[in-house]
């Protein structure tokens, strides 16, 4: 790739002073469907106690009402590939923030259990186009020095609306028999700030270039780094386009993408089978079972949030000097042993404090390791012109999953038992850290074509 090789030497020639105030308002904008995604997820777990009553449900409905909108993100996942291939990542992000402002009091205002589903798949489609797009987007427009902690972002802001979708809950607790509505219903609050948040970005210079428009890109990139970063970078990004033209679905399936596309869908299928949204789902019913009252309960939530939130900032910290094979690799050993720590607590009927420590323990080492680097990694090593496809089929993978775990807990707890299922979340642990012993290749301070370059150099992903 000449041009990539020309561009990486301009780059290196001489400092480029990065507008770095732009990058992170752009950054943290775009990053603010993952407030959307992580207050979404988490807000079903407080209302929990109440709307199975309202509808009489089954364990069986009760794992379907949280799982389903798990099955709504992995349809956004596919449709979002192409739209933001159409429409752009900005215009394909307003749509998915108009769509979580309308499906939050949807579905807390839902008169039967049909509608509610519904409208908690549709919430999912907006959840997962969007979780596809903001890191796509963020990664596209980020200098490569940045762009680790930048994707990071995307994490940290699952975990505030994670963080507030408990608060949120708690607040809303003792507010009277429409208590779960209020709390579905709030969503509309940081969905309509989303929305106004992305009239002020712009659009990808990578798309803009995939699409001829190369006078926008470089206006993009010259206000990022200055009229050099914008000419170098523009000339790196021909140059991945140069050799093959963006692709078909089905070329991802090739030889030639293939590897790209089975390391993406294994690190996305393994990041949500380990256990957390488990957790992150029924942390207050766990927490019940444990021995705790309601309110203590509920109380203890906000504990998560606040772990999960302390321990992603170590991450975005810490991703682009341990990079990402590193944490990956430690993330998961540590879970494996702390998931099966959870199986003998449950297992010996432990005080309710060991529980509390073993999930705060699993919830810290998780948004200290997986949940980050997960969707950096996958935001950065499919090549230019499969990224979006690509990406869709790996978050589709993720969300299947994340829906089959969240779907089933319910089922595998009355049947199974609590230790049982955690010691099956302890061995995928283990299975995906030897996975990652073996399959994992460094990516870090690497540019998006460098990365393109350096595994179709591999053959392989093996670091």
């Amino acid at each position: 790739m000449p041009l990539i090789i020309q561009a990486k030497q301009r780059l290196a020639s001489s400092p480029i002073p990065i507008n770095q105030t732009y990058v992170y308002l752009l950054s943290a904008v775009a990053a603010l469907g993952g407030v959307l995604f992580g207050f979404d997820l988490v807000i079903i777990s407080g209302t929990l106690p109440f709307f199975p009553r309202h509808f009489g449900l089954s364990e069986a409905q009760i794992g379907w009402a949280v799982g389903c909108i798990n099955l709504g993100a992995a349809i956004g996942a596919l449709l979002g590939g192409k739209l933001s291939e159409v429409w752009g990542r900005r215009a394909l992000l307003m749509a998915c923030a108009l769509l979580f402002a309308l499906t939050g009091p949807g579905t807390g205002w839902a008169e039967n259990f049909s509608s509610f589903i519904v409208f908690r798949l549709a919430s999912g489609v907006a959840i997962g186009a969007a979780a596809l797009v903001c890191p796509m987007y963020i990664a596209e427009i980020t200098p490569a020095s940045l762009r680790g902690r930048l994707v990071s972002f995307y994490q940290l802001s699952i975990v505030m609306g994670i963080l507030l979708a408990y608060l949120s809950n708690y607040l809303l607790l003792n507010t009277g028999n429409n208590n779960w509505r209020w709390m579905f219903s709030v969503q509309a609050i940081p969905a309509l700030l989303f929305v106004a948040g992305l009239f002020f970005i712009a659009e990808s210079p990578r798309w803009l270039m995939q699409k001829g428009k190369d006078r926008q890109a470089l206006a993009v990139l010259a206000q990022i780094g200055g009229q050099t970063y914008a000419q170098a970078v523009a000339q790196q990004i021909r140059g991945s386009f140069v050799q093959v033209s963006p692709l078909s679905v089905r070329a991802l399936f090739t030889h030639e993408f293939r590897p790209f596309l089975r390391l993406g869908v294994l690190v996305a299928l393994f990041s949500q089978a380990v256990g957390q949204n488990s957790l992150f789902s029924y942390a207050p019913e766990l927490f019940r079972q444990a021995g705790m009252g309601q309110d203590s309960a509920f109380f203890q939530s906000i504990g998560i949030g606040l772990i999960n939130l302390l321990f992603t900032f170590i991450a975005i910290h810490r991703i682009e000097t341990s990079g990402r094979k590193q944490l990956l690799i430690y993330g998961a050993g540590l879970l494996s042993v702390d998931a099966l720590a959870l199986a003998v607590a449950f297992y010996g009927h432990l005080p309710a404090i060991w529980v509390l420590l073993f999930v705060l323990a699993f919830i810290a080492i998780y948004s200290a390791t997986l949940g980050p680097v997960t969707w950096v990694i996958l935001s950065e090593i499919f090549p230019n012109r499969i990224r979006a496809g690509a990406m869709a089929v790996a978050t589709l993978s993720l969300w299947v999953t994340n829906f089959l775990a969240t779907a089933s807990f319910p089922i595998l707890k009355s049947t199974l038992g609590l230790p049982v299922t955690f010691g099956i979340h302890a061995a995928i642990c283990l299975i995906y850290f030897l996975f990652l012993k073996t399959a994992m290749t460094e990516t870090k301070g690497k540019s998006l074509e460098e990365i393109d370059e350096l595994f179709t150099r591999q053959k392989r992903f093996k670091a």
